[in-house]
């Protein structure tokens, strides 16, 4: 079959020759051909480019692979230094460890040894202590018996008033001269105060009472109902009011004694306790002039009749005193002029040993003037040469010598 048998087509407007037609329907036969040879182009150049970049893994891995079995040399090279110096540490740790735990070991036996010393001292001592404590218990023991004692003293009412009357009375006479106060004087109404102290000024003694109380006190301080103590405090305000009155009636006689005394409490918390809870008793206390006092208050208020009473005798004494000071001026009035006069005979010795030194340096200076001197002599020859001794005799009365006294 030709070309020009194949009829012309003509689509629209165009007309296709028949071998236009024929160049499509070959290269739309030969499309898929070139497209097929262009992949296989494409992918051989992939596989190429893949392959090299295998070969360069291959190489790359290749010199990893060197520089991993280098570093592993480096590697054992150093383990093996390693290992040596650790062997060698190792071997010095150990020695150090042997030292130390045998140091360790002296160390801990040489403080078992003082701790067993230790241990024995303390033991020594503990036992030295115990000897103490059981004697302090025994003391104790005593001390309870005593205190037994001294409930049942203050139990009984006259012996609990010997009691407080002991303390008033060794407190009196530790702050007291002797004859400053007395023990159960008699007064005029037949009373006997338990104490009576000496005023200064020729005035009345003061009265001091130490019989207190106690019975309604207990009873507060050992009942726990509220109601039993409430019925105590009253018990022992009546007590108080009956003995204060009693004092009033008593000690305080005009002109005879001082318009006020003493209610010994032998206690401090006692004291204490009547100031804050039985303040009504107090205040009526001062009215009947009755003044509560504590132990501490009444060494105090001794004390203060102590300054009081010196004070007397300094003033009783006071002429003596200045008769004495009137002599002491008249020997300090000779003591001075003695002294004045010691001073006169000193100056003067003082300006005669001056007149003497300045005599002597001017009898120095003229021996340095003459010793100063040169003095010529016929014949040419000075003092310092030799001169015959006949020349000298028959020449001494041609040397003149002429001193100057400058002074």
């Amino acid at each position: 079959m030709n070309i020009q048998d194949i009829p012309a087509v003509t689509i629209g407007s165009v007309t296709l020759s028949p071998t236009f037609l024929l160049a499509l329907a070959v290269a739309i036969v030969l499309a898929p051909v070139i497209a097929l040879v262009l992949i296989s182009m494409r992918a051989a150049s992939t596989r190429a480019r893949q392959m090299a970049e295998a070969a360069r893994r291959d190489e790359a891995a290749e010199a990893r692979l060197a520089e991993l079995l280098k570093a592993q040399a480096e590697m054992q090279g150093r383990l093996a230094t390693m290992a040596e110096v650790f062997g060698s540490r190792q071997a010095e740790l150990n020695q150090t460890i042997s030292q130390r735990l045998d140091g360790m070991t002296h160390r801990i036996g040489a403080t078992i040894t003082e701790q067993t010393k230790s241990t024995h001292d303390n033991l020594r001592t503990l036992q030295e202590r115990l000897a103490v404590i059981d004697a302090a218990q025994n003391n104790i023991q005593s001390l309870a018996k005593d205190v037994v004692g001294l409930q049942a003293i203050l139990s009984n009412k006259q012996t609990r008033g010997a009691f407080g009357q002991s303390r008033m009375e060794t407190i009196v006479a530790d702050g007291l001269p002797m004859g400053a106060y007395a023990f159960q004087t008699t007064l005029s109404n037949g009373s006997r105060p338990d104490c009576t102290i000496r005023m200064p000024n020729d005035s009345p003694p003061l009265v001091v009472d130490a019989k207190f109380p106690l019975e309604a006190w207990n009873v507060i301080r050992e009942t726990e109902n509220p109601e039993q103590k409430k019925m105590a405090s009253q018990q022992f305000k009546r007590d108080m009011e009956v003995h204060i009155r009693d004092i009033s009636e008593k000690y305080l006689i005009a002109g005879e004694t001082q318009d006020m005394a003493f209610l010994f409490v032998p206690s401090e918390s006692i004291f204490a306790e009547i100031h804050e809870n039985f303040e009504g008793v107090v205040q009526k206390a001062h009215r009947q002039k009755v003044v509560i006092v504590s132990p501490s208050l009444l060494m105090l208020s001794i004390q203060v009749i102590q300054a009081v009473l010196k004070d007397q005798r300094m003033r009783e004494q006071a002429h003596l005193i200045q008769g004495e000071v009137i002599r002491l001026m008249e020997d300090l009035s000779r003591l001075d002029d003695r002294t004045r006069k010691l001073q006169s005979h000193f100056l003067a010795a003082s300006k005669d040993v001056e007149m003497i030194i300045t005599s002597s340096d001017k009898l120095a200076k003229r021996g340095a003037k003459i010793e100063a001197m040169e003095f010529e002599t016929p014949g040419g020859r000075t003092d310092g040469e030799e001169i015959p001794s006949r020349a000298v005799e028959s020449r001494t009365g041609m040397l003149k010598l002429r001193v100057v006294d400058e002074d």
